[in-house]
């Protein structure tokens, strides 16, 4: 039975009479429906009475009104196409696709690469980007009839406003729809503290009001006497960005000082500058929370005056002064905005086309549109330069994978593990069998079919045959079959040494092991010393190192009386139980006997030992760390230069008092370098060699006890 349709019809007046009858037909669709009491789930002629507020087109409000889910139940079902045209009819599926999506659970509360992943797919699998507009006033709209739902489904649905939707509509600078957003879901989500917050503001609404109508005319009269043209207004607060407030400075709301906030829009830099000399004058202020970001911006771009000011009465009110043009930048919802909110990146191309969005949406200006194209164009700009280069897929446990677009079923195996791709072997897409070169695509989920064992194929890093699109795994192959390489390099390093022995002539030479003594065949058989013989096969070492690695028996001599077997001399550095390794100490992290180390094999210098939290080790990429080894320290007295810097008040007798120290501890000096400042302050230098870290720590604590020192410590 058809519904009177003239309450709807006065929903959406203003149109013009070619519009209006469109909207007219499409509302006596959704009156063909039949009527549910017991439907409470978003309707279409709701949603796109939200949408009203935002002046938008004449498609997205048609389209809206048609992406009603209950159409999906009509008989025959409407050609949405031939009646209403192409944008409308793809608007509508694509809202009908979101509408559907189930991707989301509650577990990517804990995992943001994943909520960011989800909402990077939305935006990148419509196609038009005014459905994800739509979306968000479905969303709306659904967390006004939560009521109804089950206790278990209001928290699903407001927890995904809060991961999902929210953020995205601050990323497109809709921010009416993400405030109303985030406080419907925190409602939900946070009862007792919703409730708290929202008392606490009604109940001071009218002091706040009065406060902020008092600071407004007295600023606005003064600015005037100063021939500065500004718009004044109050910022309103909102009940879950001041919940976020209180926990994040872990104050009551009492207490928080920016509830009353102010925006001066002026017309010039100049003026910015006028206005905040004014605003000081004329109120006290607080000055650690004084922020110029109009001479030292943002990282995301943001530009603004912010200062506190206290009034006559002890209020504190927040001052944001700035240009339009810095607050249409702020507003447009570009990175300026986004990125400070969410922790994003800046990106110059989500800046420019967030930008063409809020064209799009906006028709107030007829002239612009014009200039600036069709809104068919804008729209396919914003999608096409934001996400051409990304596709999201599907594990069959339901996680996101972001890959670059053009990746493989091959592609996506590597991003799940290495070793899932080293073993696979085959993939299904959908339930599908799909050839390991099948372009994925967005939404698609991915089952990889692998063997128990075996390895990559040769075909796989020819990128004429489009197994793998990715650099990452393409580097993961061609570093798996370089570590098939090991086993010849270890056998060919074993022949090279047991040449090496032969040459030199050293038929009983053994390797030293601690004080242990094992043939060198022996000893090559164990797993911790493999990385040495690959060493040796690659090259790394050369034949003039090897000889470092054996020890001479002595020979045998008659007795003398007075002569007495020597010490064995050991290295200061033992590279995998073996002393008498050629080493070298690395001078950018300067080790010292007591520091934990370790040995990087070097193509040039032999075993350069560094400290285990060495930067330079950190970060080695891992292609290098294979060329890492377990090193200890020896037996073997040694020093170490070490570089020191202390810093101090007063440079009268610093260098005396610390080289004195430094005698008496018997350690010596091998540089130092004074720098003395006008204010009598001084940088002394030092590099000092030292034997093992307790050393180093005694003589940093003496000098830190001298007169007038700030501070001591070894220098990285």
């Amino acid at each position: 039975m058809q519904k009177d349709t003239e309450p709807n019809k006065q929903l959406f007046s203003g149109f013009s009479a070619p519009d209006t009858e469109q909207i007219n037909r499409a509302l006596a669709i959704i009156a063909q429906i039949p009527e549910d009491p017991h439907y409470f789930r978003p309707k279409g002629v709701e949603v796109a009475a939200i949408l009203m507020d935002f002046n938008v087109d004449l498609k997205t409000i048609l389209a809206a009104i048609l992406s009603d889910p209950r159409l999906a139940h009509l008989n025959p079902k409407p050609d949405i196409k031939a009646q209403f045209g192409e944008t409308v009819a793809t608007l509508v599926d694509d809202v009908n696709w979101l509408n559907k999506l189930t991707v989301y659970s509650l577990e990517m509360t804990d995992q943001p690469s994943q909520t960011e992943t989800l909402r990077r797919m939305l935006l990148s699998m419509t196609q038009d980007v005014r459905a994800v507009l739509i979306k968000l006033a479905y969303r709306v709209q659904r967390l006004k009839v939560l009521p109804r739902e089950s206790y278990e489904l209001r928290r699903f649905i407001a927890q995904e406003t809060l991961d999902i939707y929210a953020p995205i509509a601050n990323r497109m600078g809709i921010h009416q729809l993400k405030w109303e957003l985030e406080d419907m879901a925190f409602r939900y989500l946070k009862p007792q503290s919703y409730r708290r917050i929202a008392k606490s503001l009604t109940d001071n609404r009218l002091q706040r009001e009065n406060c902020i109508n008092n600071f407004i005319a007295l600023l606005q009269g003064k600015l005037a006497e100063q021939g500065i043209s500004a718009e004044i207004y109050g910022r309103p607060k909102h009940i879950y960005s001041i919940w976020k407030k209180m926990r994040r400075k872990q104050l009551d709301i009492d207490e928080l000082y920016d509830l009353l906030a102010v925006r001066v829009i002026v017309d010039n830099l100049t003026s910015c500058y006028a206005t905040l000399g004014i605003v000081h004058s004329l109120w006290q202020t607080i000055p650690k929370e004084f922020d110029d970001y109009i001479a030292n911006p943002k990282e995301n771009g943001y530009q603004s005056l912010h200062t506190v000011i206290i009034d006559s009465d002890g209020n504190r009110i927040e001052v944001q002064i700035r240009t339009q043009q810095m607050h249409d930048f702020a507003e447009l919802g570009v990175a300026a905005h986004w990125s400070y909110k969410e922790g994003g990146k800046h990106d110059a191309a989500i800046e420019k086309n967030i930008a063409s969005l809020r064209k799009l949406l906006d028709e107030t200006n007829p002239e612009r549109s014009r200039k600036e194209g069709s809104d068919e164009t804008l729209s396919e700009n914003f999608r096409s330069e934001l996400f051409n280069d990304r596709v999201y897929v599907l594990t069959p446990a339901g996680k996101l994978i972001d890959l670059v677009k053009g990746s493989t079923p091959l592609d996506f195996a590597y991003a799940i593990h290495t070793e899932i791709g080293h073993r696979c072997r085959g993939a299904k897409v959908n339930g599908r069998i799909v050839p390991l070169t099948y372009t994925l695509k967005s939404g698609e989920q991915v089952k990889i079919l692998t063997a128990k064992e075996g390895g990559p194929n040769h075909n796989w890093i020819d990128l004429n045959l489009g197994y793998l699109k990715t650099s990452a795994a393409i580097g993961k192959v061609k570093s798996w079959f370089k570590n098939q390489q090991q086993a010849q390099n270890i056998a060919t390093g074993k022949a090279i040494l047991d040449k090496e022995s032969q040459r030199l002539g050293l038929k009983n030479a053994v390797l030293t092991v601690g004080a242990t003594g094992r043939s060198p065949r022996q000893h090559f058989n164990q797993p911790d010393t493999d990385k040495l013989f690959e060493a040796i096969g690659r090259g790394d070492i050369n034949s003039r190192q090897l000889a470092a690695f054996f020890k001479i028996p002595e020979l045998e001599a008659p007795p003398a009386p007075i002569q007495r077997k020597k010490p064995e001399i050991k290295s200061a550095i033992s590279v995998e139980g073996i002393d008498n390794v050629l080493t070298s100490l690395a001078h950018c992290c300067s080790p010292v006997q007591g520091n934990d180390i370790i040995g990087y094999i070097s193509h040039k210098k032999g075993i350069t030992i560094h400290r285990k939290d060495c930067e330079n080790i950190l970060h080695l990429s891992p292609e290098k760390q294979t060329q890492l080894i377990s090193v200890n320290w020896g037996t073997k007295k040694a020093s170490y230069a070490v570089p020191i810097v202390i810093h101090a008040f007063n440079s009268h007798n610093l260098l005396n008092d610390v080289t004195q120290i430094l005698a008496q501890a018997k350690i010596h000096i091998s540089n130092a370098v004074l720098d003395t400042h006008p204010d009598f302050s001084a940088l002394l230098n030092l590099t000092i060699q030292i034997e093992n870290t307790d050393q180093l720590s005694q003589v940093l604590n003496k000098i830190s006890q001298l007169p007038n020192i700030v501070d001591v410590k070894r220098k990285t």
